[in-house]
């Protein structure tokens, strides 16, 4: 993060220089005036500059990039970063070694990670809406696909035995990944019982 303080005959002089030796423009800074220009005794003697402090704003990008290196390095591991943005959303992918104890038990540790990253994101950034979808190994698009998977395979049974199924305990995200997936069937529907975090997905003949 680029910062320096610079002197001037006005503030706007000082502001202007600082933003030339930066290479930014004004929306991408945070200015501090430190002192105003004063004449002196009569306009001669004893006059100052104002000086001014020019510091490059962190970006959302930026942030969530150096929060998630810190949290590498308490859990002492090493990883790559990569972040793909939309007007809806920061999407975040870690890779690394031992990258599973980021990821937990049926991705709990993941999603405890990524509750906690919007909460500190939204509050550094207020006036941000994107939500942030952080993701460790492609894990979550890997178990998007098992899940696709193995709802296409229970909908097959139910359809042949006319018995419902009720699956394991599921956060939304992934019971909204078997109600989108069967949604379309014409053998069997989908609907929701129990409490979070014990809420489970029934497929069940229609």
């Amino acid at each position: 993060m680029k910062s320096l303080e610079i002197n001037g005959k006005t503030v706007q002089e000082a502001v202007q220089k600082g933003l030339e030796r930066l290479d930014l423009d004004a929306e991408s800074v945070e200015i501090e005036v430190l002192s105003e220009p004063s004449s002196g005794f009569f306009g001669l003697l004893g006059s100052k500059q104002a000086t001014v402090r020019i510091t490059e704003k962190k970006s959302p990008e930026k942030f969530i990039i150096a929060f998630l290196a810190r949290l590498l390095e308490l859990m002492e591991l090493r990883g790559e970063t990569e972040i793909e943005s939309d007007e809806e959303t920061l999407r975040i992918n870690v890779s690394g070694a031992r990258m599973g104890v980021m990821i937990g038990k049926r991705g709990q540790t993941l999603n405890s990670l990524q509750y906690l990253l919007n909460v500190i994101y939204h509050k550094k950034f207020p006036g941000q809406s994107r939500r942030i979808i952080l993701d460790v190994e492609d894990y979550r698009q890997k178990r998007e696909q098992t899940l696709r998977e193995l709802a296409e395979k229970i909908a097959a049974k139910v359809a042949l035995y006319r018995r419902e199924v009720v699956l394991e305990p599921m956060n939304p995200q992934e019971r909204r990944i078997i109600h989108t997936t069967l949604q379309g069937n014409p053998s069997v529907e989908t609907y929701s019982q129990g409490e979070d975090p014990y809420r489970k997905v029934v497929i069940a003949p229609k």
